[in-house]
């Protein structure tokens, strides 16, 4: 049964680490959320250690230079993961042979400044690349506009590396976008191939584990989405706190927790989480 929570401290001693989510936990991608960066300080000062494991296109330096500019201290976490890091270093490695890449980004450059260091070329032209980067979206970007550059892809029998498998994420003002994962999975529904980096995926819970030197009972994940922080965290048999202050915060609004919580889990097929609270602080 999920127990709920005001606050992590109240089960921090049960745990030697604790990794969290970014967007809808630690911030709503321009502010931290009241209270985060103090609940930080005070797991820093119980002893506990931190990591961020974040499905972002981009790598985990920019995402921690993000998160220190929002007013986190810089040495907060031991770990920044995320899954544009992992994909980058499956590259590296020779892991993926995918060498010219058509990139879907939320910004322009964004792919640019992933790519430094790979031997890799980026094209705009679907018929000339390897591969489809998925990176992230412009906010408000039509349903439908890369259906042509996708439907190519999958005609041609052109992989799609997702580095963003979330369907949706939150911003300021309650508002929530739709992300690289929604198009990912409709992609792979109609048949084309798609290679997942990120949460819920086991890998990259493992990879945060070895580099924790942490066993998966003294691990907890944080995050606010069932599909992904929950679901993968419960698959890594680790212990998982839901917050739902995050990306289904309007579920919440005047429901009783467990209720609203059980029904979101069921409608997801996702698990319950170990832990529930509003958020951080």
């Amino acid at each position: 049964m999920t127990q709920v929570i005001d606050t992590l401290e109240d089960v921090a001693d049960r745990f030697d680490a604790v990794v969290l989510d970014q967007w809808g936990v630690l911030h709503d991608g321009t502010t931290p959320y009241p209270g985060a960066i103090a609940a930080i300080d005070g797991l820093r000062s119980s002893g506990k250690h931190l990591a961020v494991l974040s499905n972002s296109g981009k790598r985990a330096a920019p995402n921690a230079d993000r998160i220190t500019a929002m007013g986190f201290p810089a040495d907060a976490f031991e770990i920044v993961m995320t899954s544009g890091e992992a994909l980058w270093q499956d590259i590296a490695a020779g892991r993926v042979a995918s060498r010219v890449l058509c990139p879907i980004t939320r910004a322009a450059g964004d792919a640019a400044a992933w790519a430094e260091g790979l031997d890799v070329a980026l094209t705009d032209d679907i018929d000339a690349a390897e591969a489809v980067l998925l990176m992230g979206l412009p906010d408000g970007a039509a349903p439908d506009q890369f259906a042509a550059l996708l439907d190519r892809a999958r005609d041609r029998g052109v992989p799609v590396l997702c580095t963003n498998p979330d369907r949706a994420s939150p911003r300021a003002g309650g508002i929530t976008v739709t992300s690289p994962g929604a198009l990912a999975h409709d992609h792979a529904d109609q048949g084309g191939a798609v290679r997942f980096y990120g949460k819920p995926h086991l890998p990259i819970f493992r990879a945060v584990e070895a580099a924790m030197d942490v066993p998966p009972d003294r691990l907890l994940m944080v995050g606010d989405s069932l599909e992904h922080d929950i679901a993968g965290g419960h698959g890594a048999g680790w212990a998982t706190a839901f917050v739902r202050g995050g990306l289904h915060a309007a579920h919440f609004d005047k429901a009783d927790p467990i209720t609203a919580l059980t029904a979101l889990a069921r409608s997801e097929g996702a698990p319950m989480p170990t832990y529930s609270l509003h958020q951080l602080g």
